[in-house]
């Protein structure tokens, strides 16, 4: 799967997680960049992504997520045969 696929799926998870049609993510956003992204938030957005992608993050996956960019290299690892 490539880096283009994966975002597909991932910009209407985000989308649906933030309830906001206008979020728009690339390899740099972060929380900050979303207003509603908080802890709580970050939890739903993880298990609607491990969801939609059919994986299971590690907890150290999940810790060196720094952002978007970073979760999408850990998602095209995981879709790698």
């Amino acid at each position: 799967m490539t880096r283009e696929e994966i975002y597909e799926q991932l910009q209407p998870v985000f989308r649906d997680v933030f309830d906001d049609e206008s979020i728009t993510v690339n390899d740099a956003t972060t929380a900050a960049d979303i207003e509603d992204w908080d802890s709580l938030e970050h939890i739903n957005l993880v298990n609607a992504i491990e969801k939609t992608f059919h994986m299971k993050f590690t907890m150290a996956q999940v810790l060196e997520m720094k952002n978007v960019g970073d979760m999408v290299d850990i998602l095209t690892e995981s879709a790698q045969p």
